[in-house]
């Protein structure tokens, strides 16, 4: 089973850039969960400012670039995950967490 994991984001909120010590140990686990066939992908996201939103209606489409009004949660990192099931992405994520401090991260099954 496939599961996406992802943290969302306070965009009014700056982002101090990680320690050496939490990309080292980060690092370790990113590793680890490679290597167990557990981690896919993962990847963070440009600011929202970079954005662009493709709309398609009656057979039209329309591109927008960013800002865009103001959001007060927005995805900030993701990882995709391939586990026997949800208590083993649970698991990971806890893992994750763990290592990356304070913080929330959403699991929703890929289908």
């Amino acid at each position: 089973m496939r599961y996406l994991g992802y943290t969302l984001a306070d965009p009014s909120t700056p982002m101090p850039p990680p320690s050496p010590e939490l990309m080292s140990e980060m690092g370790k686990f990113i590793e680890e969960a490679t290597k167990a066939g557990v981690l896919l992908a993962t990847g963070g996201l440009a600011p929202a400012g970079e954005a662009t939103r493709v709309k398609y209606a009656d057979g039209n489409f329309t591109v927008l670039d960013g800002p865009f009004t103001e959001a007060k949660e927005l995805v900030g990192g993701w990882a995709l995950m391939e586990v026997r099931d949800k208590d083993e992405a649970i698991e990971w994520t806890k893992r994750f967490l763990a290592i990356a401090g304070a913080g929330e991260s959403t699991i929703r099954q890929v289908y």
